[in-house]
């Protein structure tokens, strides 16, 4: 695959040249196949990273933390597949410090886990925040569903001594977190367009339906899917559509689809967001529409094995929770033992559909219940 792709590009360039075409024609004809050539190189290389990571990295008992620290985490959901393996990832990190450094009774680290039942209550998220903060916890594990939203309690836990560790979505003022742990959501749009572009015929219409612009994960998966699909000129984004910008979003959607009738893709930045696109009433012509989505909840691995889903780009919620725990407990140390911390860790996603998603290697990104 790599060598035919490269030899075209090379048949073109050559055509080209002969021919008398600028450079910058020339760039813009082979763009799409050097990127089809490193996206089927990245996905081939998937199974084989995952085989050389560990489960879980090994606990470092000669790091001084606090005995008896209690870590606060409030995210921005709590309902859901993704959330409870999160929240699973966290808990097993505790477990596994406790019985690392010997913690009994008093000793050991506990932690919390609060937040709103949906993305869209930040209000709610930001009340919670303001009385864990009150509570003056040792470390904060934040997840926001607006960036922007929070400036004033992140401030609050730096005057009062509290170290915050943002993981799944960032925060607009990134100074005042001391780590962030999370998925590549950039990458998670990448993959995307192109498993999208290529299912299509790297031609045709589409429409990116997403969670709110505000959240910055969802954010960059759309720009990620954007940025990356404009390397096809042949295929043209008709509709990005964020659910905070209306006031029913499956409405919106639906209307989307009514306006382009001749629509040949849709992706849909979140679990959320795919279920209520897949339990839309569709008519014949919208069974055409090739729908690629993000995390492997039970809706959307059944969707993806009746056809009704091309496939998803999945995280690994455990991980993502063990890690931003780990290093919630890092912080613990006091500041002369000179801890390192590193700021950012994105974590890769997969990609999977009919040929991979009941492959055992894969389990850490699928979100079902056994």
């Amino acid at each position: 695959m790599k060598k035919a792709a490269v030899l075209a590009a090379g048949v073109l360039l050559t055509g080209s040249m002969l021919s008398g075409c600028r450079k910058e024609e020339v760039e813009k004809l082979i763009e799409p196949l050097v990127a089809d050539v490193q996206a089927e190189e990245d996905t081939q290389e998937q199974t084989q990273e995952m085989e050389e990571e560990e489960a879980s990295p090994d606990i470092d008992v000669s790091i001084p933390i606090q005995e008896g620290a209690r870590i606060a985490v409030v995210s921005k959901n709590t309902k859901g597949e993704f959330w409870d393996l999160v929240r699973k990832g966290m808990e097993d990190a505790v477990q596994d410090v406790n019985d690392a450094y010997g913690y009994k009774k008093d000793q050991q680290i506990s932690m919390t886990f609060e937040g709103p039942d949906d993305e869209r209550k930040v209000e709610e998220q930001i009340n919670i925040i303001d009385a864990v903060i009150a509570e003056n916890p040792d470390v904060l594990c934040l997840s926001v569903g607006d960036m922007d939203s929070c400036q004033a309690q992140l401030e609050a836990a730096r005057e009062n001594g509290i170290p915050v560790i943002v993981f799944d979505s960032n925060v607009s003022e990134t100074r005042l977190v001391k780590a962030f742990r999370a998925t590549d959501n950039v990458r998670v749009g990448e993959i995307a367009a192109y498993r999208l572009a290529t299912a299509i015929g790297k031609m045709g219409k589409v429409a990116v339906f997403s969670v709110q612009e505000k959240t910055q994960s969802a954010r960059d998966r759309t720009e990620g899917f954007v940025n990356y699909i404009s390397n096809y000129t042949d295929i043209q984004v008709e509709k990005v559509l964020y659910a905070d910008q209306v006031e029913d979003m499956k409405a919106a959607m639906q209307e989307v689809l009514e306006h382009y009738p001749v629509l040949d893709g849709v992706f849909c930045s979140n679990a959320d967001i795919a279920d209520m696109y897949l339990d839309m009433d569709k008519n014949p012509v919208d069974h055409a529409v090739v729908m690629v989505g993000v995390d492997a909840t039970s809706r959307q691995i059944k969707a993806v094995q009746n056809g009704e889903e091309l496939g998803v780009v999945s995280q690994d919620p455990h991980t993502m929770g063990y890690e931003a725990m780990t290093t919630a407990i890092k912080a613990t140390a006091p500041k002369k033992a000179g801890v390192e911390i590193k700021k950012n860790v994105l974590l890769e996603p997969v990609w999977l559909n009919l040929q991979n998603i009941e492959d055992p290697a894969y389990r850490d990104y699928i979100y079902a219940s056994e």
